[in-house]
């Protein structure tokens, strides 16, 4: 059990093995969480301020930035601390504490994709139903279905580790608990722990994955349908940011998934990792501020009354 082994530590190696790139490589990262904080603090503030923005979209989306901020903040900085200093160790009760958190809104951010694309089948498909549809009961229960599932998942998958057995320091090839990661380094039987793993993860994956995919069936279906040309791109141009983020995120996934496990995947493995748990949070509000112009239209906005104040 955990509690019988909380003296022993993992050490995440990260990209110690590259020590000329560390200082750059702190740079880039710090770079980056700065503008996730900055993009998805920011999107949050947007959407409750401008009362043209409560809408059901605007209402997911922003929970989708409040679900990239917080994990990008469980994730970046241990990865940026591990790049300045000479001590990479955690506890084991600090590496399952990160990785629970950090499940509960990667799970979270697979509904909350799921949940946009119904939201865009509803607008596209039946557009003179939405606002029955997409009710803001029924919304806040969507949003509190994805936490819910994501509180589940974590739960599960922590107890799942829990209940093993950790012998001795164990060296780690990476800079964030994740699963694999923590199960490797123990010392007692895995199948159960494994099989949770292939329930929970699976699950949550291919069941988000096929309402995204069926949803965007009927959207393209009925796009189809539109006999102008400017009314298709305007129908799709509803929808091109969310696909966008759904294409990056569970392309990503399905890189990593496909990486043969071997010595020389290591690398491969964590530039994919860095770009799971850092970029993509990063990337969503860009990619729908650009693509949106009521988004823009308020930056714009904000950007003129802080010129006006000064």
């Amino acid at each position: 059990m955990i509690n019988q082994s909380t003296t022993i530590m993992f050490i995440l190696l990260g990209f110690s093995d590259y020590p000329e790139l560390q200082v750059p490589l702190f740079l880039l990262f710090f770079t980056i969480y700065s503008i996730t904080v900055v993009g998805n603090v920011g999107m949050i503030v947007i959407i409750r301020t401008n009362p043209k923005l409560h809408t059901p979209m605007y209402f997911f989306l922003g929970h989708l930035s409040f679900v990239d901020f917080c994990y990008s903040t469980i994730v970046t900085p241990k990865l940026l601390e591990n790049l300045v200093v000479e001590d990479r160790t955690i506890s084991i009760k600090g590496c399952i504490s990160q990785f629970t958190i950090g499940v509960i809104f990667v799970v979270t951010e697979m509904v909350m994709l799921a949940v946009m694309a119904y939201d865009r089948f509803v607008a596209i498909c039946y557009p003179f139903l939405y606002s029955v549809f997409m009710s803001p009961k029924f919304c806040a229960l969507l949003v509190t279905i994805a936490y819910t599932w994501g509180t589940i998942s974590s739960i599960m998958l922590t107890y799942s580790l829990l209940i093993l057995s950790f012998c001795e320091t164990k060296i780690i090839n990476n800079f964030a608990c994740e699963y694999s990661v923590i199960l490797s380094a123990s010392c007692s039987d895995k199948h159960f722990s494994e099989v949770i793993l292939f329930i929970f993860a699976n699950l949550s994956a291919f069941c988000t994955l096929i309402i995204i995919l069926i949803s965007y069936l009927f959207i393209f279906v009925t796009i189809l349908k539109i006999h102008s040309a400017s009314g298709r791109c305007k129908a799709f141009s509803t929808c091109a940011s969310h696909l966008t983020a759904v294409s990056i995120f569970y392309g990503t996934i399905l890189f990593l998934y496909c990486i043969p496990h071997s010595k020389n995947s290591w690398l491969v493995v964590k530039v994919g990792s860095v770009f799971y748990t850092v970029v993509i949070p990063m990337l969503n509000p860009i990619i729908y501020s650009l693509r949106n112009n009521d988004v823009k239209e308020t930056f714009r906005k904000l950007k003129d009354l802080r010129i006006i104040s000064q």
